[in-house]
Formats: structure tokens, sequence, C-alpha cells
């Protein structure tokens, strides 16, 4: 049976974040995921982050991009078969060099303190440990929800799996969600609206005149990752997008 085809909602809503975000806190310029990637990219003038959150094994929820702790970590294994108290003891800076050594992994909860305290935006990409996508996105999302209560400045849920953002929706159906594509797999469009999404976020090179229409079409809002190439960039902006993710916060002065 052929899925339902989905339907086209009101015109797109003003997008209340920053157009420039600065991928994992400063990109390549700092170790990512860490206070330390925020500060520097705030420096340069960023008010927008992404960030990759994940779930330690005593259920804190903790930055981190990969599944594993060897590439950005002095530890081993899998992260999420640690308790945070653990997590919280490793390098997470040594291995991007020596002036970072010493960095440790951030809590969910420190970054949140630390953007509400500047005034910041943050992008959450809810990157579950394969096998707990729904737990991850259920736990993030009220971790999220808790911690922003209040506060005008409700942070961006992300996932490229549908099942985390399903549990987010499901804990915390006031924040907003968007959905990662790294391809326009069969259906995106049904499970986007079935999320409840307010945005899609697309790998840059996916972006056409086409695609923006049909995105706005549904009311949703498009951003485009990992952008590093001035030209690229005068591209995805000249078609309207709403967002723009980018590693190179030395590169790109952010317009709003």
């Amino acid at each position: 049976m052929q899925p339902d085809a989905p339907t086209l909602s009101a015109p797109t809503p003003p997008w209340p974040y920053p157009r420039w975000i600065a991928h994992r806190g400063a990109g390549l310029l700092a170790p990512e995921n860490t206070l330390a990637a925020l500060r520097l990219g705030a420096s340069h003038g960023y008010r927008m982050f992404e960030c990759d959150a994940k779930l330690s094994a005593d259920g804190v929820a903790f930055l981190l991009h990969d599944s594993t702790l060897e590439r950005t970590t002095s530890g081993q294994g899998v992260a999420s078969n640690l308790d945070w108290a653990a997590l919280s003891q490793l390098d997470a800076g040594a291995w991007h060099s020596a002036v970072h050594a010493g960095e440790p992994l951030p809590t969910l909860a420190a970054v949140a303190r630390w953007c509400m305290a500047n005034g910041h935006w943050l992008n959450i990409e809810i990157k579950p440990t394969p096998g707990t996508e729904e737990l991850t996105g259920r736990r993030v999302a009220l971790a999220a929800a808790q911690l922003w209560a209040g506060h005008a400045q409700a942070p961006l849920l992300t996932s490229f799996r549908p099942e985390a953002l399903a549990g987010a929706q499901e804990t915390a159906p006031a924040l907003p969600r968007g959905l990662l594509l790294e391809t326009l797999w069969p259906g995106w469009q049904n499970a986007a609206q079935a999320l409840g999404c307010q945005a899609v976020v697309c790998e840059q090179g996916l972006w056409s005149e086409a695609l923006m229409h049909q995105v706005h079409g549904f009311g949703w809002h498009g951003l485009a990752y990992t952008v590093n190439d001035s030209g690229a960039a005068q591209r995805l902006l000249a078609l309207g997008l709403d967002g723009i993710i980018t590693d190179r916060v030395d590169r790109f002065a952010p317009d709003r």
C-alpha cells in the first residue's frame, strides 16, 4: 500500500532562529561539542550553535557525536555504556590541540545554562546510540523542555532518525523539530509531516529551487549542512534557505 500523500500546509511562519549556525560549536577550530567550541564560535559573532546529544548509561544527556569514544576523547568503547561519573573524567580536548587538553565533555544542562546566560540559541541533534533511538529522543527532549522551561529561546531538536523525533514529539510536543536528510529517501515528506516538523535540514547538495519551493509549500523551513564554501553559501542563500550550518565560523560573518 502506498502511503498517503502529504498535504500542503499554511504559509510558512516567520523563522525565529539566526540564519547562521555554528556546527558542533566552532566547527574545526576547537574540539567539537565542547563549551570551549561554543565560546569560540560566540567570539566570531555566532548566536546559534548546533551540537549532538546522547545519553549516558545512567540517563544523563551529554554532548558527543560518535557512538564510541576513541575519536574525540581519551576514553574507549561505546559511550552510552558508561555512567556520567566516568564520562565526566574524560579528556575531550587533547585530541584536537594541546591548548585544549583537559577540556571535559559537557552535559546538555551545562550547555543550556551557557546559552541562556548569553542569549544564544541551540540546535540539538539527537544522536542516539543504535538501538536507543526512541528512548534517546524522549529523554533528550524531556531534558530540553525542563532546562528551557519559561525561556523564549527554545532549542530546535533535529535528528536523522524518525524514531528519535517521534520520541521527542511524544514527550515535548511544544519544542520545534526538524528532520535531517542526507538523501531524499522515499516517504520523507510524510515522515516530516507526521512528526510535526517545522524544518527540514538537508545535506547542502540536495537543495534546488524545486526542493525549496516544495519545502516552503508544506510550511516548513529549509536548512543546509555543512556549508564551508563561499560559493555554495551564496547559492543556498539565493534559494532562500532559512538556516546555514557551517564549520567555518572564521570565514562567514553571521548576518543575523
